[in-house]
């Protein structure tokens, strides 16, 4: 069976959404075809919306997604044949526990470059969650062992890596900055330049690098209006989170308490 993935792909318009897409339907066609169970690279929120766009248009399948928490922010599909039971499918999901006697804080970026260090591509790994004595961090079980046995130094520091039972998974501690701003109005530029303090001309240059998604989707436009609990990124800056409009100023500026994430 091959599927006209033109057909499917037409509604979406971000090139490199396309690209992923496109995964999505080589592994649909593995199932139709072959009756294999197969499942995705993690995906953020926005990718599971687009390829459930996608998946929900076959009656010959099922499928769950498997992140470890269920309000995880980054989740694996995995994709079976419709007579299979769910129960039946062995997970291909796994999580590991890394300790060590640290000597300074490490953040979530120490932790995903020492891994992509290794060789170990981004899509093959889950949410990381920070405790205070240790980190957990999901991932496909095709690359735990590879990195039980050559994860052994976080930010120059040494580590042990362990696997752990995905059911012992726990949300860690998000740390972040809270601002409070005040712009003119809630387009997409106008926050992004209030919150890092930045001229709305820098800001065009993130939009046209395609470098700004908002609630994980690739915005283009710098009109795009936002709100409250909108999650805003700028790549090469960070993330932050819009956790509160406290309405107008006596001036009719918009008042915005913002969550900026370490």
């Amino acid at each position: 069976m091959f599927l006209n993935k033109a057909k499917y792909l037409e509604h979406i318009k971000d090139p490199e959404q396309i690209i992923i897409m496109r995964k999505i339907l080589d592994k649909i066609e593995k199932v139709l075809k072959n009756h294999e169970i197969v499942y995705t690279d993690f995906l953020d929120p926005y990718q599971r919306r687009l390829s459930n766009s996608i998946l929900n248009r076959f009656s010959d399948l099922n499928y769950f997604e498997e992140g470890g928490l269920k309000e995880a922010e980054r989740k694996s599909i995995i994709i079976y044949p419709f007579y299979l039971n769910k129960k039946d499918i062995e997970n291909p999901i796994g999580s590991i526990k890394i300790i060590g006697n640290f000597k300074k804080k490490l953040n979530h970026r120490d932790y995903l470059g020492s891994i992509l260090g290794l060789g170990i591509k981004r899509e093959k790994i889950g949410d990381i969650y920070l405790h205070d004595d240790f980190t957990q961090i999901v991932l496909h079980k095709e690359i735990l062992d590879f990195i039980k046995l050559n994860l052994s130094k976080v930010g120059n520091q040494s580590v042990q890596v362990e696997e752990i039972n995905l059911s012992e998974v726990k949300q860690g501690k998000i740390e972040y900055i809270e601002k409070y701003v005040t712009v003119s109005s809630l387009r997409v530029d106008n926050v992004i330049s209030a919150v890092y303090d930045i001229s709305r001309s820098k800001c065009l240059i993130y939009f046209n690098q395609n470098r700004v998604k908002v609630n994980w989707e690739p915005i283009k436009q710098p009109f795009r209006l936002v709100d409250e609990a909108d999650i805003i990124s700028v790549k090469g800056k960070g993330r932050f989170l819009i956790y509160k409009n406290s309405g107008k100023t006596k001036k009719g500026r918009y008042k915005l308490i913002i969550k900026i994430y370490a």
